[in-house]
């Protein structure tokens, strides 16, 4: 066995959200997922059938966030594994509305951060392991740091005053 980290590639504005599935119907499932969930939703969505004839499946809203999630998805060529692009919308705004698609088994990572994923390899194929999601913790939150999270919270309007 052998393992890999492959780096995520995305623009820095994106989020990338990364998971499994388990049937080619994936594609059109999540598709309908995004878009239901944020109407505008700008995405590129890339699949990894595990099956014969094991392609790579692509849908989405946005040519070039579509180009990167399929350049990603054979990047780690892991079956059943999706890769999705965010351009103008957050995890916490979709999270839901994909683990709700019926053949989505797990979600590795949702992130704006620098990512790598872990890649186990063997004769048969590859498969997703783990996930490297951005720095190591530099310290401890102060209580400057608690009002400023807090904060930050209330402005975006994902908490009440």
């Amino acid at each position: 066995m052998e393992l890999h980290a492959i780096k995520i590639d995305k623009p820095e504005s994106a989020n990338v959200i990364v998971g499994q599935s388990h049937f080619i119907k994936t594609v059109e499932d999540l598709h309908e997922a995004l878009t239901g969930a944020m109407p505008g939703i700008e995405f590129g969505l890339a699949f990894c059938e595990a099956s014969s004839p094991a392609l790579v499946r692509v849908s989405g809203t946005s040519e070039e966030l579509v180009r990167q999630a399929q350049a990603n998805a054979l990047a780690l060529s892991a079956g059943h594994v999706f890769v999705i692009l965010l351009g103008n919308a957050f995890p916490i705004n979709v999270l839901n509305a994909i683990k709700a698609v019926p053949e989505v088994c797990s979600i590795f990572c949702a992130t704006a951060n620098p990512v790598e994923i872990i890649v186990a390899e063997t004769g048969q194929g590859r498969g997703v392991i783990g996930v490297i999601d951005g720095m190591k913790p530099q310290g401890v939150e102060s209580e400057k740091d608690i009002a400023e999270r807090k904060g930050l919270l209330r402005r975006f309007g994902y908490k009440l005053a």
